[in-house]
């Protein structure tokens, strides 16, 4: 399998997370830092990061609505809940 090939298919699954992720609105992003260690603002952070790596301008805002599919302050107000003490205290026990 060549690189390029690979990237391919890195690109595919990448995209099938985000898109996945932007239809699980339930899904927390506590409740993901919990489980996996990273949420959709750390992909958000990794998005860009890869965007600068390649000299392509792009900011933490705009980053943010491509991996949440729409502004982020939008989906924090259609979908965010307020973490549980519980959750809270499994994030701070990490």
């Amino acid at each position: 399998m060549s690189k390029k090939f690979d990237r391919e298919l890195l690109a595919d699954v990448a995209e099938r997370l985000i898109n996945h992720l932007q239809s699980r609105t339930d899904v927390q992003n506590i409740d993901l830092m919990n489980l996996s260690g990273f949420c959709r603002n750390c992909l958000s952070k990794w998005y860009l990061a890869a965007a600068e790596k390649k000299n392509i301008t792009l900011d933490y805002d705009k980053s943010r609505e491509l991996i949440y599919g729409m502004p982020y302050d939008e989906w924090k107000a259609k979908h965010q809940k307020e973490a549980t003490k519980e959750q809270l205290d499994d994030f701070n026990n990490k």
